[in-house]
């Protein structure tokens, strides 16, 4: 139904936003027929330290949540994302997945100074809540990428501003947003946008599906290969097992069992998995799937040898 991103600066009051704007919305969902779901760092059991402490954590954090997002959006359901969301590439990304379903789209800015921000950061730390290290407070703050109107990844846009005006439920800016996702369209409404999918969204869910068939049936064929082969050696010696015409040898020494390998096959297809989230797609091929995976175990198994 549609996807709330809530925006701001850390220790803005976005996770008061999200709960107040939840509550707000839940008076709807027996009539309505919808489930509000929210979707956060703390679900996660996440650190906010450690998943910002540098950019490689914080690539991962934003690929954790952009997944459970993607699994979590539909049209019977509003989700709501409780994060950061300072980076206005990673807010068109989550734009792109709203768009993809065919769901509403909006962004909530809780609009606070970064000094009253850093104040209520240090109020939590005194109080033993959780908090910010200071150098890591510093760096997202002068990351942070004010949400814009005219973009469409920040359109519409309603804007908090926790000290003046509060952030209750009954706040007339978290009153407009719940008009806005909740109100019944048809052909004639104008001040309600459903994002429409295109076909190239279409294509990249369907390329994504295709590659991690292929992943999974790549990684299997190589688990074959490896357990006829080892069973051909009948406990003999291996100097090496032959995968296929152009991809390289497997280099072990030693008889692998099947558990094992099956659980070298989990993990691989979880990081592979992982990676697509935040850099390079799955290998869409199953020549290219099966060389990554040989790589893997190679690695892998001269470790554990």
């Amino acid at each position: 139904m549609a996807l709330v991103v809530i925006c701001g600066q850390p220790c803005s009051g976005k996770s008061t936003a999200a709960t107040n704007l939840a509550e707000a919305l839940k008076q709807f969902e027996s009539s309505s027929k919808f489930n509000v779901n929210t979707i956060d760092e703390a679900s996660f059991h996440l650190d906010r330290n450690q998943n910002y402490a540098n950019m490689p954590a914080e690539k991962n954090l934003r690929g954790v949540l952009r997944s459970q997002v993607d699994r979590s959006v539909s049209k019977d359901k509003i989700v709501i994302v409780d994060s950061l969301n300072s980076i206005k590439g990673y807010r068109y990304e989550l734009w792109c997945l709203a768009r993809a379903t065919g769901i509403r789209y909006c962004v909530v800015f809780c609009n606070a100074e970064e000094t009253q921000c850093r104040e209520w950061n240090q109020q939590r730390r005194i109080k033993g809540e959780a908090a910010y290290d200071e150098a890591i407070f510093d760096d997202l703050a002068r990351r942070f990428e004010r949400p814009d109107q005219k973009n469409r990844w920040d359109s519409p846009l309603f804007e908090l501003s926790p000290l003046s005006n509060g952030i209750e439920s009954y706040s007339d800016v978290i009153s407009d947003a719940v008009y806005y996702l909740t109100k019944e369209v048809d052909s004639k409404t104008r001040d309600v946008r459903i994002l429409q999918p295109t076909i190239a969204t279409q294509s990249a869910k369907f390329s994504e599906a295709n590659s991690l068939y292929e992943l999974d049936r790549a990684t299997q064929e190589v688990i074959s290969v490896i357990v006829e082969a080892q069973s051909r050696a009948a406990g003999g010696p291996l100097n090496g097992i032959s995968i296929g015409q152009g991809l390289p040898n497997l280099d072990v020494s030693r008889s692998v069992g099947l558990p094992e390998l099956r659980r070298l096959r989990r993990t691989f297809i979880k990081l592979t998995g992982q990676t697509s989230l935040s850099g390079r797609p799955p290998p869409s091929d199953s020549e290219s799937a099966k060389r990554m995976f040989v790589d893997y175990l190679n690695r892998e198994l001269d470790t554990t040898a």
